[in-house]
């Protein structure tokens, strides 16, 4: 039954793994990598060239977290082919792909309608991701934060 079988990029972002559809991923790259045009707000860590491409970085570990971002050598960037645009994603670190059957992604009992982007939670042996629609999670909400992520971002 591999064809029920999909991949998946998984990442940290404070102390949590998260996993993404791997064919939004563009490339991967250490944020001390790229060409930094300008620098953004509080979430949009700013603006970045990658490969010709203009694009909002977006750092998660804002997003997701209280804590401010401490960057290191593992600090790692996902360049996002989203259906809109793309965009880079500032997280704590890029752990692994993986590849899960549709049947070991289960509900989440109590999400409602403001984490629309949860799609439920992935089993793979001992390790439990959180699994996202990132498509969805980088969609503009009507949050000041997103608002000052749309103003930043030419993905709309």
């Amino acid at each position: 039954m591999e064809a029920d079988l999909r991949q998946y990029l998984t990442f940290r972002l404070g102390g949590l793994e998260y996993a993404l559809d791997y064919r939004r991923v563009q490339e991967l790259r250490p944020l001390s990598a790229l060409e930094r045009i300008a620098s953004g707000g509080e979430i949009v860590e700013g603006v970045a060239l990658s490969r010709g491409v203009i694009m909002p970085i977006v750092d998660m570990r804002v997003a997701f977290g209280p804590r401010p971002p401490m960057h290191d050598p593992r600090t790692d960037v996902i360049i996002l082919q989203l259906s809109t645009c793309v965009m880079g994603m500032v997280t704590d670190g890029v752990t692994d792909l993986v590849s899960l059957p549709v049947s070991a992604v289960h509900p989440l009992p109590h999400a409602g309608e403001e984490v629309d982007y949860l799609l439920g939670m992935g089993q793979l042996g001992e390790r439990r991701l959180i699994m996202l629609d990132i498509d969805r999670l980088m969609a503009v909400r009507g949050t000041p934060r997103a608002r000052q992520a749309a103003s930043a971002s030419s993905c709309s």
